[in-house]
C-alpha cells in the first residue's frame, strides 16, 4: 500500500484469520480497499494484466476490476504442521540440509522440500514456482543416483 495510490485486497471469506494486530494494520490503511467474500476468477489482459474478474462467492456475481498489477498470496504462515517431528522445522519453516548438489533437500534423505514451506524470507508466488522446479530436478537426480 506503500507503492500504490489503492489496494484492492480480495479476500474468499468474511473475515481475515490473520493476528489481530495484522488485521488492524491493514484495515486502517486509507488506500487499502477489502472485497469480502470474493475471488479471483481471471486475469484480463492480452500483452499484460490489465485487470482482473472478481466473482462474489455468496452471490455469484462477476464484476470486472481495472488494475496495473497483481499479487497472489494465500495465508500467512508455512502449512508445515503435518511434518512436525518427522522434518527439522525452525520457526514453523521446514529447515534445509543442501547436500551433494541438492539444494532443496531436508532432514530426511529422499525428502525435498518445495514452494513456500521452507522460504521464511521472501515468501512470493514466483519463488515459490522457482523452489518447486528445484525440488523436482533434486528429486529427480536423487532418484537416478538411488535406482
Amino acid at each position: 500500500s506503500k507503492l500504490c495510490k489503492t489496494v484492492t485486497v480480495v479476500h474468499r471469506r468474511e473475515t481475515f484469520r490473520a493476528s489481530k494486530i495484522m488485521q488492524e494494520r491493514l484495515l486502517k490503511t486509507s488506500n487499502v480497499k477489502v472485497l469480502w467474500d470474493s475471488e479471483v476468477v481471471d486475469v484480463l489482459g492480452d500483452a499484460k494484466v490489465e485487470g482482473v474478474r472478481i466473482r462474489n462467492k455468496k452471490t455469484g456475481k462477476t464484476s470486472d476490476l481495472k488494475v496495473h498489477g497483481l499479487f497472489l498470496a494465500i495465508g500467512h504462515s508455512p502449512a508445515t504442521e503435518v511434518f512436525q517431528g518427522q522434518l527439522r522445522l525452525e520457526k514453523g519453516y521446514i529447515a534445509l540440509r543442501p547436500h551433494d548438489g541438492l539444494a532443496t533437500a531436508t532432514s530426511v534423505e529422499g525428502v525435498f522440500a518445495a514452494g513456500d514451506v521452507h522460504d521464511f524470507r521472501y515468501r512470493q508466488a514466483v519463488t515459490a514456482a522457482g523452489f518447486g522446479s528445484m525440488a523436482a530436478l533434486d528429486a529427480e537426480r536423487w532418484l537416478g543416483s538411488h535406482a
